[in-house]
């Protein structure tokens, strides 16, 4: 289960069917589009740097906010 402070970036999906393996794109995606700095902690205890970043790498650039798109893989050194 999804911890309700998770809802503002998931707002367009029921967090109750959600599953944190099989949704975990979507779920980082949107996480690292629109979270808060708690959902964003929460978020790196939940999945390793490196699925993070896998996903960061391998997301079509249509699902994501350009600003946070060009942070991250800043952050993650992504060309």
């Amino acid at each position: 289960m999804l911890p309700n402070y998770l809802r503002a970036c998931l707002w367009s999906y029921d967090t109750k069917k959600l599953d944190t393996d099989k949704d975990k794109k979507l779920i980082i995606t949107s996480v690292l589009n629109l979270g808060s700095s708690k959902a964003t902690d929460w978020l790196f205890k939940k999945y390793s740097k490196e699925e993070i970043k896998n996903t960061v790498k391998t997301s079509n650039a249509s699902n994501w906010n350009k600003k946070s798109l060009n942070l991250w893989r800043l952050v993650f050194s992504i060309k």
